[in-house]
């Protein structure tokens, strides 16, 4: 049994057009890398097509990761009201020191932290999620740090 994944629209989009990427250009290309490894003459000493290999290897699993991601997917819709914190919001958190945070909530899935998209199971994630503007939470960092941050802005 699989955990269920929750994305974005945007989310499922994007791993769509990854996973388009992937079976269409992605393994022709590596293909080609095998192919023309292999005429460089005996494969059993030849890096060129072991790196092929390993590189086909991965682009296979990934897609078969993707496929599982978006055939276990449930879809979450932005949410029409944005009095809470939830999955899909986007949101603005304050520190102790007065600093601007904003994060957009998703899921594990399509959490990225250099986009600004963290995921509900993260521990900032749990602890907003449900807050309400002005609200302060308070996180436990896995270093075992107190973090708090008031909600100062929630949107869609």
């Amino acid at each position: 049994m699989h955990k269920e994944t929750v994305l974005t629209a945007e989310g499922q989009t994007k791993l769509e057009e990854e996973l388009r990427y992937l079976e269409t250009v992605r393994r022709r290309e590596v293909g080609e890398r095998i192919k023309e490894a292999k005429e460089f003459g005996d494969i059993s000493e030849n890096s060129e097509y072991d790196d092929a290999k390993n590189e086909q290897a991965w682009v296979e699993s990934r897609i078969a990761e993707v496929n599982l991601i978006l055939s276990n997917a449930t879809i979450i819709e932005s949410p029409a009201n944005s009095s809470k914190v939830s999955l899909g919001s986007k949101v603005e958190l304050v520190d102790a020191d007065g600093e601007v945070h904003k994060y957009q909530i998703v899921g594990s899935a399509e959490a990225d932290p250099t986009q600004a998209k963290i995921s509900n199971e993260s521990p900032v994630g749990q602890a907003i999620i449900g807050a309400k503007k002005g609200q302060t939470v308070k996180v436990n960092t896995p270093s075992g740090r107190l973090l708090e941050y008031t909600v100062k802005k929630i949107s869609r």
